[in-house]
């Protein structure tokens, strides 16, 4: 039972090494962002030596300022940090941070000395139970519960040059590309008494120690060293930027936030986009078209302001008239897998002649530049089951339930389209594949069972 105890313990403490995990918060997809953090990524992983391919970036919902690698060559940010920054160079400076925690092994690294910081941790773990067992259970629940500190402050240790290492690759990276570093630098003297970078879990201890000021220090001298601090972003970086932080405004914080942000005198783009997402999210339908089709009369090519309008009409049930918003968005910015699902499900829901098949045609093009995307699965599901090819539409639910984790119902659907696809075909060995990985009999797949309880069985009838 001590054994038992104490693996508990040590895997509770290894966890709060780890900046969280973007399974555990959700995700924002959207592709004016993502486009935009994409541009601004891709030349700074090239310098850095990577293949922009082979890194991902995800968006994660989340208020807090921070920003991290994780899972492989990962980089997540998140919406917080997003919007408390305040130029488009201080996002930058993020990137190029956690750009070289990839590009110079840190995830390798940090492995072994987290392993090497659990050693104290386990200490008081093991120093713990030994008291609980002497009858001593509020020293032994003390030294217990510090055992997580313990194993941080080591952690950190072994850390701190890495996060040094990175700083000054960042203003590397930034001054190859002729951009100004000044951004990172401006960022850590916002957020000076908070580090931010890399390191999801804050302690006392570090916010009572001024670790921040020493790092400053040092890359304020290499950006003033690299001789473009006084490079300026263009026009387009501002921009973008301030489209995106008006979005995610619009769509995170309250209408009265973003009154606050935005009041009706700032007729700027940015403030009507936030105005008119924000009227949208209170149900205020006409007010957030207005603001829209005063945002197209600006830019009437513009494909995000259209993906809008589409998405208000769709969600206040004026399913038809979605449709023709969310073709032009496609016609503005082809072969966007986010623009081309949003256009099959109204698409879906108009179910207009014709209306399924080029529903059908959209979901396959997306699916071809997002096969993960469960979304696109279960609308395709739908545009199947609408042309009555049931095991095809079993098969898509199979799909999509794979791409989200849901082992059961993967393996459910799938059981049931084996048994209408045509042996030898494609859908079928892939129907087949989904049994095969999603078997409850692999040991892997037990605990998933388990938690469906006793009476889960997996007899189709």
């Amino acid at each position: 039972m001590a054994r038992n105890f104490l693996k508990l313990a040590a895997t509770a403490a290894m966890a709060a090494l780890m900046a969280a995990s973007a399974s555990a918060q959700s995700l924002i997809r959207d592709t004016e962002i993502e486009e935009t953090l994409r541009e601004w990524t891709n030349p700074i992983l090239e310098v850095a030596g990577l293949n922009p391919n082979d890194v991902g970036l995800y968006i994660i919902n989340d208020p807090s300022l921070n920003a991290f690698v994780a899972n492989g060559q990962n980089i997540h940010i998140h919406t917080g940090l997003i919007i408390a920054a305040e130029s488009p160079g201080q996002i930058k400076g993020v990137i190029g941070h956690e750009t070289c925690h990839i590009a110079c092994g840190h995830s390798v690294s940090r492995q072994r000395a987290a392993g090497v910081a659990m050693r104290p941790a386990l200490l008081s773990i093991g120093l713990g139970i030994l008291a609980m067992a002497a009858g001593e259970g509020g020293a032994g629940a003390a030294l217990i519960g510090s055992s997580q500190q313990f194993a941080a402050l080591n952690f950190f240790v072994h850390t701190r040059a890495e996060e040094a290492t990175a700083d000054a690759a960042a203003v590397e990276y930034l001054t190859q590309l002729g951009e100004s570093p000044r951004g990172l630098v401006e960022f850590f003297e916002k957020f000076r008494y908070q580090e931010v970078l890399s390191d999801a879990r804050r302690y006392p201890y570090f916010r009572a120690h001024p670790l921040a000021s020493d790092r400053i220090r040092t890359v304020r001298q290499l950006a003033e060293d690299s001789g473009m601090m006084d490079v300026q972003p263009t026009d387009r970086e501002v921009y973008q930027y301030q489209m995106m932080r008006a979005k995610l405004i619009g769509f995170l914080d309250t209408p009265n936030k973003v009154a606050r942000e935005y009041p009706p005198s700032d007729q700027s783009e940015p403030a009507r986009y936030a105005r008119a997402i924000a009227a949208m999210q209170a149900s205020d339908i006409e007010t957030s078209l207005t603001l829209i089709d005063s945002l197209l009369e600006d830019e009437p090519d513009n494909p995000y302001f259209w993906e809008l309008k589409g998405q208000v009409l769709f969600e206040s049930g004026r399913t038809a008239e979605s449709v023709k918003p969310h073709k032009r968005s496609l016609e503005l910015k082809p072969g966007a897998p986010l623009l081309l699902i949003n256009y099959a499900r109204s698409l879906n829901a108009r179910a207009e002649p014709g209306d399924i098949e080029a529903a059908e045609g959209a979901l396959r093009k997306a699916l071809i530049a997002e096969p993960d995307n469960a979304f696109a699965w279960a609308q395709l599901a739908i545009t199947y089951e609408e042309q009555g090819r049931r095991a095809e539409a079993q098969l898509a639910t199979a799909e999509s339930a794979y791409s989200v984790g849901d082992i059961v119902r993967a393996n459910r659907f799938a059981h049931f389209a084996v048994q209408s696809l045509e042996p030898g075909t494609p859908d079928y060995r892939r129907a087949d594949d989904i049994l095969m990985v999603t078997d409850a009999n692999n040991p892997d797949n037990r605990d998933m069972y388990r938690r469906r309880g006793p009476g889960f069985s997996l007899t189709v009838q």
